[in-house]
C-alpha cells in the first residue's frame, strides 16, 4: 500500500503541476502577452477563460478515460494520460505570443489547455481507484487520501519555480522567457512520473469484475445520473474556494492591492501546505465519523467562512491574508480528504472508474471554470470590499452543503457493495 499509495501521490502531484503552472501564469502574464489589445480587465478574463477551458474538457477526460479504466483497467489510464497532460504543458512553454504570430497564439493557447484538462480528466479516476480499490475497508479513507495530498504538492512545486524565477530575473526577464521555464519542466516530472508507475499493478476489485460495461458512460447516465449531479454539485464548493485563494487572489492582489507578486504567492503557498499535510489527518476522521458528516461540517464551515476571508484579504496584510486563506482551505480539505473513498464507493466497480471521474469534474466546471471570471469580473466593478466575490463563493458552498446532505452515508459499506442514491 505505501508503494501504491507513493506511486498515485506522486502522479497526481506531477499532472496537477502542469495545471496548477498554467493558472498561476493566467493570473500574471498570459493576458498582456496573448491578449495584448484587450483592456488590463479583459485581457485577465481571457487568461482566465483560456484557463477555464481546462476544466471544461476535463469531464470530457474523465469520459474517454473512464472508459478505457473500466474495460481495459486502472493502469493503462494513469500512463497515457501522464503523456496526455505533460506533452500538452511543454508544448504550453513553446507557443509565441500574440507579437510573434497574432491571433494564432491564443488560439494554441486553448488548444493546449483543452488537452492538458482532457488527460487530468483521466488522472484522478485513475489514480484513486489504484489505492482505494487495494485499501483494506477500515483504512481506505486514509489510503486514498493521498492521491489527494498530489494537488498540493503539485501547486507547491509549481508556484515554487515561478517564485524562485520572479525573484530572480527581473520583469523584463519573466515576462520575456522566465514565464515559460515552468512549463519546460514539465517535461522532466513526466518522464519521472512515468518511471514510478510503469511497475504498477491492477486493482483486485477490476481484476474481480466479470462482466464489464459495454459503454460505462451510458450506464451511468442511466442508472447514476442523479448520484451524479449531486456529487457534481457537492465537488463545486471545493473547486471554488482553491481556485479563489490559488489564481483570482493571486492576480487581484497584485493587480488592485498593490501586493508584490512574492508576497503573494508566499502566502498562497504557506496556506497550500499545510492544507497538504492536514489532508490525511482529515480522511482519518472520515474512517472515524463517517465520510458524509465529515463533508457536511467541511460546507458549512466553508460558509461561513467566505466573508471574513475576503476582508482579510482586502487588508493587504501578509498574516492577515494568510489566515484567510488558510481557514477557507482547511473547510476545503475536510470535503475534499475523503473524496477518493467517498466517490467510488458510491459507484459499483464495472462502472466506478467512469461514474467518480465525471462527478468529480462536473464539480469542476461548476466550481472552478467559472469563478476566477465571475470573481474578477465582479470585483473590477468597485473600488472597495469586493463582498459580491464573497456572496457568489457562500452560495456555492450552500449549494455543496445541500448536496452533501443528499448523498448517502457509504462508511459501513465495504467497496465491492455500492451504496444506492
Amino acid at each position: 500500500m505505501a508503494r501504491l499509495a507513493a506511486a498515485s501521490l506522486a502522479g497526481t502531484a506531477i499532472e496537477f503541476y502542469d495545471f496548477f503552472i498554467y493558472g498561476t501564469a493566467a493570473a500574471l502574464v498570459l493576458g498582456p502577452l496573448f491578449f495584448p489589445t484587450f483592456s488590463p480587465l479583459a485581457g485577465t478574463l481571457a487568461a482566465f477563460g483560456t484557463f477555464g477551458v481546462g476544466f471544461i474538457a476535463r469531464p470530457l477526460g474523465s469520459v474517454l478515460f473512464g472508459h478505457i479504466g473500466d474495460r481495459r483497467g486502472r493502469r493503462p489510464v494513469l500512463i497515457a494520460s501522464l503523456l496526455l497532460t505533460g506533452g500538452a504543458t511543454v508544448a504550453v512553454g513553446c507557443v509565441p505570443t500574440y507579437g510573434s504570430i497574432g491571433v494564432a497564439a491564443p488560439l494554441l493557447l486553448l488548444a493546449l489547455r483543452f488537452l492538458q484538462g482532457l488527460g487530468l480528466g483521466g488522472e484522478w479516476g485513475g489514480a484513486v481507484l489504484l489505492t482505494a480499490e487495494h485499501a483494506p475497508a477500515g483504512r481506505r479513507g486514509l489510503w486514498a487520501s493521498f492521491p489527494q495530498i498530489g494537488p498540493a504538492v503539485g501547486f507547491l512545486l509549481a508556484n515554487g519555480v515561478l517564485l524562485a524565477l520572479s525573484t530572480t530575473l527581473t520583469d523584463a526577464q519573466f515576462t520575456s522567457w522566465g514565464w515559460r521555464v515552468p512549463f519546460w519542466v514539465a517535461g522532466v516530472l513526466a518522464v519521472a512520473g512515468l518511471w514510478l508507475r510503469h511497475s504498477l499493478t491492477e486493482t483486485p476489485q477490476f481484476l474481480d469484475v466479470t462482466e464489464h460495461a459495454r459503454v460505462p458512460l451510458v450506464e451511468v447516465a442511466r442508472e447514476h445520473w442523479r448520484l451524479v449531479l449531486l456529487t457534481a454539485g457537492a465537488m463545486a464548493a471545493g473547486y471554488a474556494i482553491f481556485y479563489t485563494v490559488s489564481t483570482w487572489s493571486l492576480s487581484y492582489a497584485t493587480e488592485h492591492l498593490g501586493v508584490s507578486r512574492t508576497v503573494m504567492l508566499t502566502c498562497i503557498m504557506a496556506a497550500v501546505a499545510v492544507k497538504g499535510i492536514t489532508t490525511p489527518f482529515a480522511a482519518m476522521l472520515g474512517d472515524r465519523f463517517g465520510r458524509r458528516p465529515v463533508c457536511l461540517v467541511g460546507a458549512a464551515a466553508a460558509a461561513l467562512w467566505m466573508f471574513p476571508m475576503i476582508a482579510l484579504l482586502h487588508t493587504a496584510q501578509p498574516l492577515l491574508m494568510f489566515s484567510g486563506f488558510l481557514l477557507a482551505l482547511l473547510a476545503f480539505i475536510a470535503m475534499f480528504a475523503v473524496l477518493a473513498a467517498y466517490l467510488p464507493e458510491l459507484y459499483e466497480p464495472r462502472v466506478r472508474c467512469t461514474g467518480a471521474a465525471v462527478g468529480y469534474n462536473l464539480g469542476g466546471v461548476l466550481g472552478g471554470a467559472l469563478t476566477p471570471m465571475v470573481a474578477t469580473a465582479v470585483a473590477g466593478r468597485t473600488s472597495g470590499v469586493p463582498w459580491g466575490v464573497a456572496a457568489y463563493l457562500t452560495a456555492v458552498c450552500l449549494l455543496s452543503l445541500g448536496c452533501f446532505a443528499l448523498l448517502p452515508e457509504t462508511r459501513p459499506v465495504t467497496v465491492t457493495e455500492p451504496a444506492t442514491a
